[in-house]
């Protein structure tokens, strides 16, 4: 349970969460203090940033993997997930104005055995009943968090219409699961600088023209000064470091994996919110954080298998997507006959 991939898969899936954390702490600075509530101005800059780096090195490249060779060939395609990533953004941050903490909480979780589905599907994978019972550990690790919750009383603001925010959180949730599948057959069988470019291109066009339509309004009303920008700056950082750095996670593990790592990102975002909201202690936290890391570890301790069909269309495969075989292989590799490979 404790080898050397295993533990990697950990450390990265937690670097993650921390970048979620970092969005959520400088998204709830914005709104407490400062009643700044822009979601898509912020996630608008995210896209930005990946613009000005990914889809410009995709610009310069020339071939196949060029950015107008791309178009081309697959443009509509990355309409559709550029639609999904933005509008899974956005609703997920909507919900709260509708709904409980609590809701969400539980509702995203949702989104799990949508990938996983999509997964079994799209990405042809095969589970085994470990995995299975890994996933019941983790979301009752959730559970548990959500009971800590209501205990501390930081459940209790219900919005103006809980079952619309729920129903916004669903589809978000869905919409993530679409996104992350796309992500991991992307990295895994062309590229991560085209995946990135790709968002970073229809994510920063789709989330400007949503700016304008729903937000002009609140950004007019923004009194700025220097803490403001800052927490803007914070919050665009993290979340490039994020968009950033799952593909390269992915590649090495699954998106099924790397959506169980994260659910601890609740968990770091209120042990933080311990010292900069005053939130209340529960020991109810730790046994979330443990029970998630549990389900996490039983999950990627056993790969998974992936069926190719028969006959199919699908690119040559350029790493095979089966959860931490990257890992292993990088373990193994001094051990493993290179004709082997």
């Amino acid at each position: 349970l404790f080898s050397r991939n295993i533990l990697k898969t950990i450390a990265l899936g937690q670097i993650l969460s921390l970048c979620i954390c970092g969005t959520a702490i400088t998204s709830q600075y914005l709104a407490e203090k400062y009643e700044v509530n822009t979601p898509m101005l912020q996630s608008f800059i995210n896209y930005c940033l990946l613009f000005l780096v990914y889809t410009v090195m995709l610009a310069f490249q020339s071939g196949p993997d060029s950015l107008l060779h791309i178009l081309k060939r697959k443009w509509w395609k990355y309409i559709l997930l550029g639609l999904a990533d933005v509008e899974a953004n956005y609703l997920i941050v909507k919900a709260y104005q509708y709904t409980t903490l609590t809701s969400v909480q539980l509702l995203d979780c949702f989104g799990i055995p949508v990938l996983m589905a999509l997964s079994w599907f799209i990405l042809y994978a095969r589970y085994k009943v470990i995995h299975f019972v890994a996933v019941a550990i983790c979301l009752l690790g959730v559970g548990t968090m959500v009971g800590a919750d209501i205990l501390a009383k930081r459940s209790d603001n219900s919005g103006s219409d809980v079952l619309i925010g729920d129903i916004f959180v669903l589809v978000g949730a869905s919409l993530y699961a679409i996104s992350n599948v796309c992500e991991e057959y992307i990295v895994k069988k062309l590229s991560r600088q085209e995946f990135l470019g790709m968002l970073g291109l229809f994510g920063t066009i789709i989330s400007g023209i949503q700016l304008l339509l729903m937000e002009y309004k609140n950004i007019a009303s923004i009194h700025w000064d220097w803490k403001i920008a800052l927490l803007f700056v914070a919050f665009a950082l993290c979340m490039f470091c994020l968009y950033s750095f799952m593909p390269l996670v992915i590649k090495v593990t699954s998106a099924t994996s790397v959506n169980l790592g994260i659910l601890t990102s609740d968990l770091y975002s209120l042990f933080f919110g311990l010292f900069l909201f005053g939130y209340t202690f529960s020991g109810l936290y730790i046994l979330s954080f443990a029970v998630i890391m549990v389900g996490f570890i039983l999950y990627c301790s056993t790969p998974t298998r992936t069926a190719e069909p028969a006959e199919s269309s699908v690119p040559p495969v350029t790493s095979i997507g089966i959860d931490n075989l990257g890992l292993k292989l990088e373990e193994n590799l001094p051990e493993t006959h290179s004709a082997f490979l």
